[in-house]
């Protein structure tokens, strides 16, 4: 049996974490298994669709690097992929449903409906759902009803007084009493839409879907899909639900604990590569001691025997700390790639939207082995390197001194640093501006780091900084004297 699994989202919204993990999960065991992983848009629900929503499920896979073997935009022998495509097959499958007598006409209007409700509330009644009314009007009287003109649904018959049972490759053995399943509900509404259970249960029949991996929140609603293939006189998929995304608060997933859709991720400047690695991690296992997967390292070693049963914790800390990861593995070139457009839209280069020069992308590419090991989101490439794009304002004079010394003495160190910053600036690397500073300082008793201190100070405007030497060498020794002498003029004048 080839494995066949799907994503099968709802475009009526972005795409976020919960989402995402599912499709992984759903991808990672497709290839684990040498099988195929499906993309199917289920979009009847037409009041809130949107095609840009669409469009959003497209571009975040595409970021992700996540492919489907058969799709909308991919074809496949089991299409159309998008339901709304695919009506006359609901039709034709709910009137079978109608034939086998697994199914019926139901005639009550809405508003007989909402009358029920309403009584049912007034009473404190504890029954909930439709109270079955027209499941006793014998079938040649519904076909004459139908024929007539009569408005209708086509309601599915749930088994009375029976049990439903399924096996979930998680949770194990699942028992369900049809009592507690939704009363014969409805799988053709009266516009001849069909309702979400019955378009996906068709659809994948109809496409051959082997396993069907959801989130846990589906659970409810696979009592009646075992209910609704046993009426085909199909064989079910196998299911497995995924254990739940959880806040550290222990709440699900939501917008209140931070970001969720992968849109926000994205702004954020995170990496494909971190986001995947790390949701890949939520509820499942791989390897003792790993932490750093490819999408080829996760498909091959993903099992369903290594899911865990508890909620997984989304933990944006360590998410940081993927990223940060993916980040320092990048080489200069590549993180130069990643970065730019977040540094072109802050406006480094001028304004927002501006395009650097040669040589203000020779700059920012020589600046990120500066950067690279202090980046947690890529954004933040558009701020550290901005002492090297134009000229920082002269910090207070506070900002200069070291500890346990005065304005003075430190007005004498740097003036003792601008004698430096020559040979700091043409030194061939770091090691080597090191180790010349050291010895200077050594040579002429100053504490290194109270001499480097206003230094770093007069040349990034800051005493948190990007290391100082390879700043001295990007900038050139005419720009970093020229902001030593204005930090010196500043500072004697105070």
């Amino acid at each position: 049996m080839q494995i066949r699994d799907r994503y099968a989202p709802s475009p009526t919204g972005l795409q976020h974490i919960g989402g995402i993990r599912t499709a992984l999960f759903n991808y990672l065991f497709a290839k684990s298994q040498g099988g195929q992983f499906i993309l199917r848009l289920e979009d009847t629900d037409r009041a809130r669709f949107d095609p840009s929503f669409v469009q959003n499920l497209y571009d975040t896979f595409e970021w992700l690097g996540i492919k489907w073997d058969e799709g909308p935009d991919v074809g496949g022998g089991t299409g159309p992929y998008i339901q709304s495509e695919r009506f006359e097959l609901y039709k034709k499958y709910a009137a079978e449903l109608i034939t086998k007598d697994k199914a019926y006409y139901c005639f009550c209007s809405a508003e007989r409906l909402d009358r029920i409700r309403e009584e049912r509330e007034a009473a404190r009644s504890s029954e909930t759902g439709y109270d079955r009314h027209c499941r006793s009007i014998s079938p040649t009287e519904a076909a004459e009803r139908v024929k007539v003109g009569e408005a209708y649904t086509i309601r599915l018959k749930i088994p009375l007084g029976e049990s439903t049972k399924f096996h979930d490759h998680l949770l194990g053995d699942i028992e369900w009493k049809n009592d507690d399943v939704n009363p014969d509900p409805v799988l053709l509404k009266s516009d001849g839409f069909p309702t979400y259970h019955l378009a996906n249960i068709v659809d994948d029949h109809l496409m051959g879907i082997t396993h069907v991996l959801r989130a846990q929140e589906w659970l409810s609603s696979t009592p009646l899909h075992v209910i609704m293939y046993a009426a085909f006189g199909w064989e079910h998929p196998e299911y497995c639900h995924l254990p739940m995304v959880m806040g550290q608060d222990g709440k699900k997933l939501s917008k209140r604990h931070g970001a969720t859709s992968i849109d926000e991720f994205r702004r954020q400047g995170y990496i494909p590569e971190a986001l995947l690695n790390y949701v890949a991690l939520l509820g499942a296992s791989y390897e003792e001691g790993k932490d750093i997967y490819t999408l080829d390292e996760l498909a091959a070693r993903f099992s369903l025997d290594k899911l865990n049963k508890a909620p997984a914790i989304f933990d944006y800390k360590k998410l940081e700390w993927y990223n940060g990861q993916y980040i320092r593995m990048k080489s200069d070139a590549e993180l130069t790639e990643l970065c730019l457009p977040y540094a072109i839209e802050a406006g480094l280069f001028g304004k927002a939207g501006d395009k650097p020069s040669p040589e203000q992308r020779s700059t920012f590419t020589a600046a990120m082995p500066l950067i690279k090991e202090r980046l947690v989101f890529l954004q933040e490439a558009a701020e550290k390197p901005g002492y090297l794009f134009s000229e920082p304002s002269v910090p207070d004079a506070v900002e200069f001194i070291p500890k346990k010394m005065d304005l003075q003495q430190t007005i004498s160190l740097l003036q003792q640093g601008r004698e430096l910053v020559k040979p700091l600036a043409e030194a061939a690397d770091d090691a080597g501006a090191e180790a010349f500073i050291k010895e200077w300082a050594e040579k002429n008793g100053v504490k290194l780091g109270d001499l480097m201190m206003p230094l770093r100070v007069a040349i990034t405007g800051a005493r948190v900084s990007p290391p100082l030497f390879g700043s001295l060498r990007i900038l050139g020794v005419e720009k970093s004297l020229k902001r030593v002498d204005k930090a010196l003029a500043a500072l004697t004048t105070h």
